[in-house]
């Protein structure tokens, strides 16, 4: 499905927002600030009543487009992720094997080798340093991931398709434009939301909570408080998925330097086996030694490198209680939203406790109950409390 954009997106995004966008009305301008500029109220059931009556033929997503996977809730019930990959075939051979023009998720890594292979986002944004000339080609692999992962909505072919896509809390205003860019040929109507307040407006947690969202890249950090978060509510660092694997592998090179090992083989024994607790069981995992298998233990390096990303998350914390207003600290730490494919590392809600109570003094983590949908069914929820004319003038 190819669509274009009819009129400018340009006014979905900006400078840092101001407190100017905090003004309540019933039918919001599009937000001309910020990536986190998603309403005006802070109550979903205001924006739902101050909603006009949406119209036929509109399929509503919220798209969590991340650095490892990229998941998508519609209107129309259907939930998928896919694994943020793209390949295009390398030569003739390629071509003839494979009979695609493009590959997408986990087909693109499984064939790999056959590939041009592209993870066109990194810490959560889109690739675009001009540097090395990747520039369009991560553009256009973005374009390719975005279109798939709305195939995968099932829109129907008479349908409009309006768009939430949600982006690191700190995303640059370059990286704004360059994944509205990647969305103008698949949507009619699209704009973008942090991720950690989308996360927080979905489960109606709009006041006195921090939300951590442990994605691959990034990881976003949002004080809610009753209003729009600003810009100084709010910390994006790359302490997250991406950290761990590299941490992970920086540890098994030094405890088995004759081990042989890519970065998809320990992702996947991260994904399985990570734990933070303090009694956990053995984990062993096959590498090759010159060409053979062979069996390691790789307990102690999985956990140490799974702990690496407590310290750094909860001095992040710190910063966003401290410069609270003083009255309402205690009850802020107290309410720690864990989110994101990062937060099912298991014992890590406890790991940060122990950690805030170090830095804090104390405080309580709670976790998502569905880590990998909890951005796209927030960014749907968006989407469906914005008012009818609000997508027309985005359009």
């Amino acid at each position: 499905m190819s669509k274009k954009n009819k009129g400018d997106l340009n006014q979905s995004e900006g400078e840092p927002k101001s407190n100017s966008t905090k003004a309540s009305t019933p039918a919001p301008e599009p937000p001309k600030a910020s990536a986190t500029a998603v309403a005006s109220t802070s109550s979903s059931d205001e924006m739902a009543d101050a909603a006009p009556k949406k119209t036929e033929g509109v399929l509503y997503l919220g798209i969590d487009l991340g650095t490892s996977r990229t998941s998508v809730s519609a209107s129309n019930g259907v939930r998928e992720t896919v694994a943020s990959y793209v390949g295009y075939p390398k030569d003739a051979v390629s071509r003839k094997l494979l009979k695609k023009d493009v590959l997408v998720g986990s087909e693109a890594v499984e064939k790999r080798l056959s590939l041009d292979f592209y993870r066109p986002l990194e810490h959560g944004v889109l690739k675009c340093s001009e540097k090395d000339g990747s520039y369009s080609k991560n553009l256009q692999a973005a374009q390719d991931l975005i279109a798939e992962i709305i195939r995968r909505a099932k829109p129907r072919k008479d349908e409009l398709v309006y768009a939430v896509i949600g982006a690191p809390a700190q995303v640059s205003i370059n990286n704004k434009e360059a994944i509205l860019d990647a969305a103008r040929e698949s949507v009619d109507s699209v704009m973008l939301c942090s991720e950690p307040f989308s996360v927080a407006y979905g489960l109606d947690m709009l006041d006195d909570v921090l939300v951590i969202d442990i994605g691959a890249g990034t990881t976003d950090l949002c004080r809610m408080h009753g209003t729009m978060p600003e810009d100084n509510d709010q910390i994006t660092v790359t302490f997250a998925g991406d950290f761990v694997d590299n941490k992970f592998a920086e540890l098994l090179k030094e405890a088995y330097p004759e081990a042989q090992f890519s970065t998809a083989m320990i992702r996947d024994i991260k994904e399985r086996f990570s734990n933070v607790g303090d009694q956990v069981d053995k984990v062993m995992a096959n590498f090759p030694v010159n060409g053979k298998p062979t069996p390691f233990d790789v307990t102690d390096q999985l956990r140490a490198a799974c702990n690496s990303i407590v310290p750094p998350m909860v001095e992040g914390l710190s910063k966003l209680v401290s410069t609270f207003d003083p009255e309402f600290q205690d009850r802020l730490k107290n309410r720690v939203l864990l989110a994101g494919g990062g937060s099912q590392i298991r014992g890590l809600d406890v790991a940060i406790e122990r950690e805030m109570m170090n830095q804090l003094g104390g405080g309580k983590v709670i976790r998502t109950e569905e880590p990998m949908y909890g951005g796209a069914g927030g960014a749907l929820k968006i989407a469906h409390d914005m008012p009818a004319e609000f997508w027309e003038k985005l359009k």
